[in-house]
């Protein structure tokens, strides 16, 4: 088998699952609870977070647990507007986020709300001049992704950071479920953002946990209320086990990112120089200013979900895209933004590759790619 759809998900550490499963069945008292397995569930739930911050370079108290990048980008999203909707109703998002991010401002318009969003080039970039000029006085909130989950392309994160480095009643929001491990953390995560989103299983944590980074003193209002936990911010009782899991990934990852990124990135050379060779083949994601892991392509004539299937009869496993979306049939909406034709969009397809993948891979899925292209003659 060969895995190609790390940016849908990765496969747990080891490590971290070994983690999980000693708090779950050793520490698995609620932290809220006054007793002493109470006492030693808080202590690794805050040795955690301690951890994640100091892997981040930020404080601890700026680090609030979810369960992953949705619930992150949600609470950003609405909790800013609520919290800030008497000083303004205007927000901006980028016309390429994740349907989190754009579904949820979406829903604000129903709750009256303006949203306006931000172009991107032919190239997958934000526009930011062309951000400029969506600034308004009664604008709360911009939202910019880290790294494009569709195509790779990382966004001028500084740049938008310097636009609005003399506006500090807007709230900057990234969202960096893509970017750990894959591009340096200070890239997306520069002293001008506010909020920012993260998901474990996309850096071989766990499914169904993640956190927000928030800067001291930013205000937002909670999703959830009840118990109190997370400063009151974010009421559930904590899955402990799976937050320990997430800070024993986070630090794996970031500790190898260097060299990994390296090694993914000479896959992703070896794939794109020898996909552009082809004829009917248009890639889609540039090579600078790109992340080093996703390449996006797709066979002229020949729908993304055929080919998906194609290289799944020899247990190669990459995707349409988005897999949020990939199962709804949609073209990319990225590069639908980027201008590309709606039949050109919907053959893209999706690699995404890892640290756990090598060269062997790379030859044996060129080799099958050349299979699948040779059948594929007619159609083109």
């Amino acid at each position: 088998m060969i895995y190609f759809d790390n940016a849908a998900t990765t496969q747990p550490y080891p490590e971290a699952l070994y983690t999980y499963q000693e708090v779950a069945t050793k520490i698995f008292g609620n932290p809220s609870s006054l007793h002493s397995l109470g006492d030693k569930s808080t202590r690794i739930l805050e040795a955690s977070r301690r951890q994640i911050a100091e892997l981040l370079g930020k404080k601890q108290e700026e680090i609030f647990f979810t369960s992953g990048g949705t619930e992150s980008d949600n609470w950003a999203i609405k909790g800013v507007a609520f919290e800030k909707a008497r000083y303004g109703k205007h927000i901006i998002v980028s016309d390429i986020e994740h349907p989190a991010v754009k579904e949820s401002a979406t829903w604000l318009k129903t709750q009256g709300f303006d949203i306006s969003y931000a172009p991107v080039d032919k190239d997958g970039f934000v526009d930011v001049d062309q951000l400029a000029g969506l600034l308004r006085p009664d604008t709360i909130l911009v939202s910019i992704m880290a790294v494009n989950n569709e195509i790779g392309s990382v966004q001028p994160i500084q740049k938008i950071s310097e636009l609005l480095a003399d506006k500090p009643t807007i709230t900057f929001h990234v969202d960096a479920v893509q970017a750990i491990g894959k591009v340096p953390v200070e890239v997306f995560l520069t002293e001008r953002v506010d909020l920012a989103s993260f998901s474990g299983h996309k850096f071989h944590a766990v499914r169904g946990v993640g956190f927000l980074y928030k800067k001291s003193g930013k205000k937002i209002a909670p999703l959830l209320t009840g118990g109190g936990q997370e400063k009151d911010l974010r009421s559930t009782t904590e899955n402990v086990a799976g937050i320990a899991a997430m800070a024993k990934a986070l630090r794996l990852t970031l500790d190898k990112a260097e060299t990994a990124t390296v090694k993914i990135a000479k896959m992703r050379e070896v794939i794109r120089d020898e996909l552009l060779r082809y004829e009917d083949i248009t890639v889609f994601s540039g090579n600078e200013q790109f992340a080093p892991n996703i390449l996006t392509f797709g066979i002229k004539g020949v729908r993304g979900e055929v080919v998906v299937h194609a290289f799944e009869e020899h247990e190669i496993y990459i995707s349409t895209t988005s897999a949020c979306s990939s199962k709804a049939g949609k073209p990319a909406g990225t590069l639908i933004s980027m201008g590309v034709s709606t039949k050109s969009a919907q053959t893209a397809v999706r690699i995404s590759l890892d640290d756990d993948n090598d060269m062997s891979q790379v030859e044996q899925f060129l080799t099958v790619f050349r299979q699948i292209y040779d059948k594929t003659k007619k159609v083109r």
